[in-house]
């Protein structure tokens, strides 16, 4: 049942994503920071928990998840550290996947040959 709730989550997520693009002038640069502070605003707001508690890696994964981990490290920090942890929260809990994303990129362009399109 995870992975029917993750897939609904993740699917809503993913076609809102995909009807922004075609239906509307948005390039996929504005949807992306479009939904990064869609991530934070409805995290902010304690909108965003419940849909992660019921979709679990479907509300994670997407890069509106990525939102919800800055709006969370930057939560958490400042009821640590005060005002600094507003701008240190976020980056903190974001680095592993930031830093992931990085090593397995440069990886990945080492094993592989890109082809351009003709």
């Amino acid at each position: 049942m995870d992975y029917i709730r993750a897939f609904i989550v993740g699917g809503t997520i993913c076609v809102i994503g995909q009807l922004l693009m075609d239906g509307t002038k948005l390039t996929p640069a504005h949807v992306l920071v479009l939904f990064v502070t869609s991530g934070v605003i409805l995290t902010a707001l304690g909108i965003y928990e419940p849909i992660v508690k019921f979709g679990g890696a479907g509300a994670t994964v997407p890069i509106v998840g990525f939102g919800y981990t800055l709006a969370k490290g930057s939560i958490k920090a400042t009821k640590e550290s005060g005002i600094l942890g507003a701008f240190t929260g976020g980056v903190e809990a974001g680095a592993g996947g930031v830093a992931a994303a990085v090593v397995f990129g440069y990886l990945m362009a080492l094993i592989f040959n890109p082809k351009s399109k003709k």
